[in-house]
């Protein structure tokens, strides 16, 4: 009986009809992503309304300030002083490792050569060489930057990743909130007439475009003497190859021209955007070239404290 039973069980879940699987309408992700939206934009707005903010300052652009100043804080700036010590590993603990190993690779690569019998003009003997001793030091300077987890992409990288989802998502919430209907309407701040609208005279989007660009030359105002020594010796020998009719890319330039580029272009940007995000992206700025300002200058310290210690310790190992 039992058996009996169990067969017609089978029997019965075999026929019976099986549930169509109905596709998630685009219409429905659509929704949720609004929801999401909107759960910030009424954060947002219950947020201005609890600030106990002076009467004298506009809510809605004191909290886009604070919200901004407060969020770099929590998030920003700690990626930027861990992208800062690994850079300090890497030029502390590294670089002396690596600068030691130079005369002891360039010998045991000549002696090699030697023991092949490699021929040529001095020229190439010299080309040869400084290739061969290139590529052990290249290598050797990529396991130490793994072993003392100071990778320099990832150190590059790292911080700006991090800012972009909080400047993206910021973006997004201004702008729904400055969708009509909205309060963003019944208040100005500086030159923009309503933060829902953009700013007629242009005078944001000009100082965040002047801000970013600041922030892009800033970092030739904190070097060391050594290192605007360095820069002037490779500059020379860059000219030098032009010079021979060999093609040099500079990488750095390069990258710099592009963001000189970028600075210009979030001007034009600025100018089609409503007035609540261009505040946003223009105290964010701010904030970042004085955090860049701060901690350029603490870097300039560090490294002329460590050439006046590697200065003393040059005599002292002379004698």
């Amino acid at each position: 009986m039992l058996a009996h039973c169990s067969a017609q069980r089978a029997v019965n879940i075999l026929h019976r009809p099986c549930r169509t699987v109905q596709p998630r309408s685009p219409l429905l992700f659509q929704r949720r992503t609004l929801v999401s939206i909107e759960t910030f934009t009424n954060g947002f707005l219950d947020l201005a309304t609890a600030l106990p903010l002076p009467p004298s300052l506009p809510p809605y652009s004191t909290t886009i300030i604070i919200c901004t100043v407060v969020s770099r804080l929590i998030w920003t700036v700690p990626f930027s002083i861990w992208a800062k010590q690994r850079q300090r590993r890497a030029e502390e603990e590294v670089m002396p490792i690596i600068n030691s190993l130079k005369s002891g690779v360039s010998k045991l690569v000549y002696t090699e050569m030697q023991k092949a019998g490699v021929h040529g003009t001095k020229e190439q003997i010299q080309a040869a060489h400084g290739k061969r001793v290139k590529q052990l030091l290249t290598t050797r300077r990529k396991q130490l930057f793994s072993e003392y987890r100071c990778s320099p992409g990832l150190t590059m990288a790292v911080p700006v990743i991090t800012q972009l989802p909080l400047f993206m998502g910021f973006s997004i919430v201004l702008n729904q909130l400055s969708q009509a209907p909205t309060p963003f309407d019944s208040e100005s701040f500086l030159t923009l007439s309503t933060l829902a609208h953009a700013d007629p005279t242009a005078t944001l989007p000009i100082a965040l475009g002047l801000i970013t660009l600041a922030n892009v030359e800033s970092s030739r105002w904190f070097i060391t003497d050594e290192q605007r020594e360095r820069q002037e010796k490779v500059q020379k020998w860059k000219e030098e190859r032009v010079a021979r009719g060999e093609t040099v890319i500079e990488p750095q330039k390069i990258i710099k021209s592009a963001l000189r580029g970028i600075s210009i272009g979030r001007i034009v940007v600025a100018t089609m955007v409503p007035g609540g995000v261009v505040l946003y992206w223009v105290t964010s700025a701010t904030f970042g070239l004085v955090q860049t300002w701060i901690m350029d200058y603490w870097e300039l310290r560090r490294k002329r404290k460590l050439a006046s210690v590697t200065s003393k310790k040059t005599p002292a190992a002379k004698q």
